[in-house]
């Protein structure tokens, strides 16, 4: 892949291999505009709408869509055609009474699967990293760039700090509320974001620590009791017993 920082254009055969679009056709494609997720791992609003959806013929048609406010992402109108949609974001159609999940997919990366409208609201993030901030308050950063501050009572012990990197919560958007906190353990069921294993779910059953995410290795086993190994960085956790919201297609 081409590099596709550094300029305000992006060629269609420089586009990352998933995006659904033609590469000889046209010359150029829509560069996500700066955002919560990277460029190579995102789909452009417009991109999702004309090409993945079908809702629209022409990328005229899509500007229109979007900019009349009938796109919401993560429960938030979105009326720039180049905002990048990625990993576990809710894409909502109110009029059309239709809400999506974008989920890792086996063979087309990141793809959006349809969830009931009481999911429409809840949405997984993995806690990427924490700091403390002034007053001993403790900040989770998270993977789609949101950050949630955890407020302590009192900073030399900080009870409320139960919360662990590269685990899971489950919030409520636009509002953030924490809905539940699955943290990343053995006998915890996660899926596989990125890699030749994406879309893939297991039950953590081994963890082999090394110097970072991309020397740790992460052993799962999926339903049919296949096991199969991957980095953790690439280790998305869902849920306990069974998985929080709906995040595979059936």
């Amino acid at each position: 892949m081409a590099r596709m920082g550094g300029s305000r254009h992006l060629k269609r055969l420089a586009a990352p291999a998933f995006w659904p679009i033609l590469r000889k056709e046209h010359v150029w494609a829509v560069k996500p505009s700066p955002g919560p997720h990277p460029v190579e791992k995102c789909l452009p609003l417009l991109v999702l709408i004309r090409d993945v959806f079908g809702y629209a013929e022409t990328a005229r048609e899509a500007r229109r869509i979007i900019s009349e406010g009938k796109v919401f992402v993560d429960g938030v109108p979105r009326k720039n055609y180049k905002f990048p949609v990625g990993l576990m974001d809710v894409v909502s159609f109110p009029d059309l009474d239709e809400y999506y999940r974008i989920c890792p997919h086996p063979t087309r990366f990141l793809w959006p699967v349809k969830i009931p409208r009481e999911e429409a609201e809840l949405k997984l993030v993995r806690i990427e990293n924490k700091v403390t901030v002034k007053g001993g308050h403790i900040q989770l950063n998270l993977h789609d760039g949101r950050n949630i501050l955890i407020k302590v009572s009192n900073p030399t012990k900080p009870s409320e700090d139960v919360y662990k990197t590269m685990g899971t919560l489950l919030i409520k958007v636009p509002s953030q509320e924490i809905v539940e906190y699955v943290p990343f353990e053995e006998g915890v069921l996660a899926i596989v974001v990125d890699g030749k294993n994406v879309g893939r779910m297991g039950r953590v059953v081994g963890i082999q620590k090394g110097m970072g995410r991309k020397r740790t290795l992460v052993t799962l086993e999926d339903e049919q009791g296949h096991r199969f190994q991957t980095i953790l960085e690439y280790v998305f956790v869902v849920g306990r017993e069974k998985p929080l919201v709906t995040v595979m297609g059936r």
